[in-house]
């Protein structure tokens, strides 16, 4: 069995470490003055050094040759991870006070550090602030934050950072070279991305990609990972900025039926619109909230949805509107409408039948045509809102999804249509239907059934009223297509 190429390459001095030269110079002067501590601790991400240095370091403060396997009896690596209670603890605090069988320093390299419990903290400590003269401890965690500070004051502190792409390019051609792999500059440098400055995973991505072809390119290292080509990606951010929500999930679907995943894409997404915020010298509100929403992709319970909803959100101009704009037109407020009398006398003369025709029906029907009123428009989107204020905070996923719904009441039942199939999928599923039924009684009294269709063509109801309007704008006509009807408030 061949060795994989992260350990055949594995540094062996501190000479030959990449990317972190701001600690091996500081480790190769303390060498040369003989000024050694009993303690250091290394913090950083993961694939960048932290191990290798320990073992050089361990081999190094005892003058003896640097051994590939990483062996030697005076050089001893606990993995926190397993090794993480008090009773292992205790023990290596019983033997530290044993000498060294041969070596100058008897040194503990103990990985993954944060892994140990409260309990084996403690027991630790002691040791630490009083070690044997003949006892070194290295200590390394990718995540100091849960480490105690009574720990990190007893070491000296290294914190490792991420290796730049060019480093970790530079070194992936060599190794390339002498493995006499036939690979491109552009598929080195989408694996050293894809590594995020990690060396470790950077190699190991190119050991993995080393057989799928002869001669590796960009393409054949984007279908190994599983990152969209960029061809997809252009397009679906070209169809945001263009405000084009239909080819953008037309485009997203074709990037699902290729097999990509959600993450994936979100990720992708997220690098293209971070490199032209980056490349330009303005931003816009749209772009980071995008970049905002698809970091929560990865990790949100349906990444699907996420992923539809940010896209859907940024390619539409009407959701970023505040809703203080709007006043739904209910009963009450149409009641107090005075003020076509505050207007010059010929303009409310003119105006002045329209008005009538509007509000005089109003007490009558009002009574007698209840049952009609619930299922008009305006008292409909109140009702609705009413709804999503409800759902937000405790079903944000459900959230997220109704509120791109348009909502209508049939007899006893909701109606909520959507524009794609993938919402209205979403929201037919069981669980889904029966919280909105759940909040639609809770916050009406109402007891509905909730139906979901699709209706690609559906548009807003359209104003029937005679009084002559000003012709609305786009933005106009699309903010009250989603809230329903209403009045914009003028400055």
């Amino acid at each position: 069995m061949g060795k994989a190429l992260y350990r055949k390459y594995r540094s062996q001095s501190l000479d030959e470490i990449v990317g972190q030269e701001h600690i091996t110079t500081t480790l190769k002067n303390a060498l040369k003055q003989g000024r050694i501590s009993h303690a250091y601790l290394f913090t950083g991400p993961r694939g960048v050094g932290k191990t290798s240095i320990a073992r050089i370091l361990a081999f190094e403060v005892n003058n003896l040759p640097y051994d590939e396997q990483g062996t030697h009896l005076d050089i001893i690596e606990i993995d926190a991870a397993s090794n993480r209670r008090i009773d292992e603890i205790r023990d290596l605090r019983d033997k530290v006070h044993i000498a060294p069988t041969s070596a100058q320093y008897k040194v503990y390299i103990i990985d993954e550090v944060h892994m140990l419990t409260k309990e084996a903290f403690n027991a630790l400590l002691k040791t630490l602030e009083e070690p044997p003269e003949h006892v070194i401890f290295i200590l390394a965690t990718t995540e100091a934050h849960k480490l105690p500070e009574t720990i990190i004051s007893r070491t000296q502190r290294f914190s490792f950072k991420p290796v730049p792409n060019s480093k970790v390019v530079a070194h992936l051609r060599e190794i390339a070279t002498k493995e006499k792999i036939d690979i491109s500059d552009d598929a080195l440098l989408l694996i050293a991305q894809h590594g995020e400055g990690s060396f470790r995973d950077s190699i190991s991505l190119l050991d993995q990609v080393r057989g799928a072809h002869e001669k590796i390119d960009e393409a054949v290292v984007r279908q190994a990972i599983g990152v969209p080509p960029n061809e997809h990606i252009e397009r679906i951010c070209t169809a945001i900025a263009s405000q084009n929500a239909t080819e953008a999930m037309q485009e997203l679907q074709a990037m699902y039926d290729a097999g990509y995943q959600p993450s994936q894409i979100a990720q992708s997404i997220g690098a293209y619109v971070r490199q032209d915020i980056l490349a330009s010298s303005q931003t816009n509100a749209t772009s980071l909230n995008l970049v905002r929403q698809l970091l929560e992709v990865p990790a949100s319970s349906y990444p699907g949805a996420y992923l539809e909803l940010a896209v859907l959100e940024a390619s539409t101009s009407v959701l970023p509107v505040p809703t203080k704009l709007v006043t739904p037109i209910a009963p009450t407020t149409q009641q107090s409408s005075p003020a076509p009398k505050t207007s010059a006398p010929k303009v409310a003369a003119e105006q002045s039948p329209p008005v009538k025709s509007t509000v005089k029906p109003k007490p009558n029907p009002a009574k007698a045509a209840g049952p009609d009123q619930a299922t008009s428009t305006p008292l409909q989107a109140d009702y609705w809102q009413t709804v999503l204020n409800a759902m937000k905070g405790k079903h944000n996923t459900l959230y997220g999804i109704a509120r791109m719904a348009q909502p209508r009441f049939e007899d006893d039942a909701l109606v909520l249509s959507f524009a794609f199939p993938f919402h209205q999928r979403r929201c037919n599923e069981p669980r889904n239907k029966q919280h909105i039924q759940d909040i639609v009684h809770q916050t009406t009294g109402k007891n509905v059934k909730v139906t979901c269709v699709v209706d690609e063509h559906s548009k807003p109801p359209k104003d029937t009223s005679t009084t002559p309007k000003p012709a609305k704008s786009d933005t106009l006509q699309s903010i009250t297509s989603v809230f329903g009807g209403g009045e914009v408030l003028e400055d």
